[in-house]
């Protein structure tokens, strides 16, 4: 007779989080798939990518990419202040003007902000950096010319399992960061245009 292995049983405050993250609806010019979660930071995580319209499946996308993993130890650890935790990234590509604006990172964390706000995701705990990378291109890579990207690395506590709010948050900054309209009112939002490299 074959052996049996049951799937261990996930504690209710996890499943309930990964109910929530299904229901999470995020815009149609964003494609979401669950990845493989890292599993060194917590007893439980689960973990999404996401592309804005990718050209090619399966590789990041040429406008923007992202990554969102919430973990969850019943612990609570310390510097989490909770059970749970989200740690994110969003990543795109500028034109270069763009990308010198000085008050390009504190517009990126004030989306991050305004879209979790927008959603009613109640958090706590939130950090992170705004990273913006300015390059030129020389040698056999000289003919792409000079580039800009931002990239934003951010982590919060859910005050709760119910994270769908913080997904749907993450997919907004995402799309904003690649230059999409914001989808709600008063959000305010850079002209930035790609400048596509190679």
């Amino acid at each position: 007779m074959p052996e049996t292995h049951d799937k261990p049983t996930l504690p209710p405050a996890f499943a309930a989080a990964l109910d929530a993250i299904r229901r999470a609806q995020t815009r149609s010019e964003l494609i979401v798939n669950e990845i493989t979660a890292p599993g060194n930071l917590a007893p439980h995580a689960v973990a999404l990518a996401a592309d804005v319209s990718p050209a090619r499946h399966g590789s990041d996308s040429d406008l923007g990419t992202g990554r969102f993993i919430l973990l969850y130890d019943p612990e609570e650890p310390e510097a989490w202040g909770g059970a749970f935790r989200v740690v994110c990234f969003a990543q795109a590509p500028l034109e270069t003007d763009i990308g010198l604006d000085p008050f390009l990172a504190e517009v990126a964390w004030a989306w991050l902000v305004d879209a979790l706000d927008a959603r009613g995701a109640q958090y706590s705990s939130a950090s992170g950096t705004a990273t913006k990378i300015i390059s030129s291109g020389f040698g056999e890579l000289a003919r792409q010319g000079d580039g800009a990207q931002i990239e934003l690395r951010a982590s919060w506590t859910p005050k709760d399992h119910n994270v769908t709010a913080h997904v749907e948050g993450w997919g907004e900054l995402l799309c904003m960061l690649a230059g999409l309209p914001p989808a709600g009112e008063g959000v305010s939002l850079l002209s930035a245009r790609r400048n596509p490299r190679g």
